[in-house]
């Protein structure tokens, strides 16, 4: 009887479980901005870990990682994006970016994005995929970068699944035509301008020049590039190769990597969905050298890092001495991520190391200060674990998150190029004995945390809820089929001003041609 009550349960519990319920996903990832995969490859690892199969293409391999046999990856070459970085911004090091004006990084962007895309459908690894018999079937979804890399959305046209895209950067300009709505350039900001979401007059002017700017390039450049690739890679397998646009209206949801407080509030359709900070896990025990260095800063630490792009060790000379003696001058410990460990002249409080873990590090309870250069990444981490920041931000977006943080009052600015010994000095003492700034990033770190539920399971379930309901067609607003004269309304207002001006121009001929009759004729003179 026990025997029988056993197996009756096994039956019961095996039916609960629904082993047939993992998806098929191919995750296409080009791009080769090593910081992008925080995001990219905490999905992936999740997917896999809850019974999804994944067929990952990117540039880094997680073959170390042993996933399990529900992981297959394509690794495709890194494509070398530093020659343009260098021809078109006329800079040798990203310090030196700082100084490139805002179109010009667009441009640039848009470039990478456009040959990287033609770089990865030249490789074998891709080929083969294309080129495989029986597509139909193969897969259940697939998952892209929305991060120019347009080109890969192809994919879901071929093997005709439903697409989410994940944007690493967040809210972008160009979402908007994207998802089917409009977002106001009066209070919201292009992520590449140091605005918030409280703009002056010529802040406003100068958030229209650029975002109008930037939906013009795109519109009539860079997806010309992008469709000109296509049709490079695709023409002699389909009849007619769909455009950029029209694969984009395909899009099933788009996964952003924002969340409350980090991004002001904006026009969002109900495919946006924000999982901000889903890279960040747990803290883990930190390395014996680390845990026993912090846990003896008894005055508090600092953490320095400026990310996994920008190199410390780029400072000019003059800048680092300033940071060493003001460091050197400090009570507190400072670790600092430094890539070149045997540096000279180093104080007794300062360790450096060529890598860290950055999210356990700042996860201690001694770390009371991060400098940083505000990437949008390390800028989570530091809300998450409540740590003040000192900001030091060199492009991109990273101006915007520490302006952002110094409006809430959780972080300071400073310019890595003229910064003196007296400001740097001044900015960590005030971070570190103030305590409204602790106090103003424990009220971010609240908000940021508290969410119906986890970022990483918020991101499962929409996965999972646009493969079970076969694309979710319900989520998409009707605002992506409009063309653009009809999205922004210019079709009404060419029809207004046609019923305002026409009547007037209508009374205007008659006005002149009842006075060319009214004008008496000039009689002939006789000589």
């Amino acid at each position: 009887m026990q025997l029988k009550c056993i197996l009756l349960l096994t039956l019961v519990a095996l039916q609960q479980l629904d082993l047939g319920a993992g998806s098929r996903i191919l995750a296409a990832f080009f791009f080769p901005g090593k910081s992008h995969f925080m995001m990219t490859n905490a999905i992936v690892r999740e997917l896999v870990q809850r019974g999804h199969e994944v067929t990952y293409i990117t540039p880094f391999s997680l073959a170390k990682e042993n996933l399990g046999p529900n992981y297959k990856e394509i690794v495709i070459a890194q494509y070398n994006f530093w020659p343009e970085i260098k021809e078109i911004t006329k800079t040798n090091t990203i310090l030196e970016m700082t100084d490139v004006p805002n179109l010009t990084f667009v441009r640039l962007l848009m470039v990478m994005g456009s040959h990287s895309t033609d770089f990865a459908f030249d490789q074998p690894q891709i080929q083969e995929l294309v080129n495989a018999k029986d597509k139909v079937g193969k897969y259940d979804l697939l998952l892209a970068e929305q991060f120019y890399n347009e080109g890969a959305l192809i994919l879901g046209h071929l093997y005709q699944i439903p697409i989410i895209t994940v944007s690493t950067f967040g809210y972008a300009n160009y979402l908007s035509q994207m998802a089917g709505i409009v977002s106001p350039w009066s209070y919201v900001p292009h992520a590449f301008m140091p605005y918030t979401d409280r703009m002056s007059l010529l802040e406003r002017i100068g958030n229209v020049i650029i975002s109008g700017t930037d939906d013009l390039i795109r519109e009539f450049s860079y997806y010309p590039e992008q469709d000109a690739i296509l049709r490079k890679h695709f023409s002699h397998l389909l009849d007619r190769v769909p455009t950029i646009k029209e694969l984009e209206r395909n899009i099933s949801a788009i996964l952003l990597n924002n969340y409350m407080p980090l991004s002001t509030t904006r026009p969002t359709s109900f495919n946006m969905v924000a999982v901000g900070g889903l890279h960040i896990k747990p803290p883990k025990a930190l390395p014996q050298h680390l845990q026993e260095f912090l846990d003896g800063a008894t005055e508090g630490a600092i953490y320095f890092s400026l990310g996994s792009q920008v190199r410390s060790a780029d400072l000019p000379p003059e800048k680092l001495k300033i940071f060493l003696d003001v460091f050197g001058s400090l009570k507190q410990r400072v670790l600092w991520k430094f890539e070149d460990e045997a540096m000279p002249n180093l104080p007794s409080n300062v360790k450096v190391q060529n890598w860290m873990p950055q999210g356990d590090i700042l996860a201690h309870p001694n770390v009371k200060v991060f400098i940083a250069h505000g990437g949008l990444f390390g800028t989570q981490e530091a809300v998450y674990n409540g740590v003040p920041m000192l900001g030091m931000p060199v492009y991109c977006d990273q101006h915007l998150n520490i302006n952002q943080g110094k409006q809430a009052g959780y972080a300071l600015g400073l310019d890595y190029r003229t910064v003196t010994e007296d400001e740097l000095r001044f900015s960590l003492t005030e971070l570190l004995q103030n305590p409204k700034y602790r106090t103003s990033m424990q009220k971010a770190s609240r908000v940021f945390r508290d969410r119906p539920q986890s970022a990483m399971d918020t991101a499962i379930y929409w996965i999972e809820y646009v493969i079970e309901h076969r694309g979710a067609p319900h989520l998409v607003a009707s605002g992506v089929q409009l063309p653009w004269y009809q999205f922004y309304l210019l079709d009404i207002l060419a029809l207004a001003l046609a019923i305002v001006l026409l009547p007037i121009l209508a009374l205007c001929c008659l006005c002149r041609g009842s006075k060319s009759k009214n004008v008496p004729k000039k009689k002939a003179k006789r000589n």
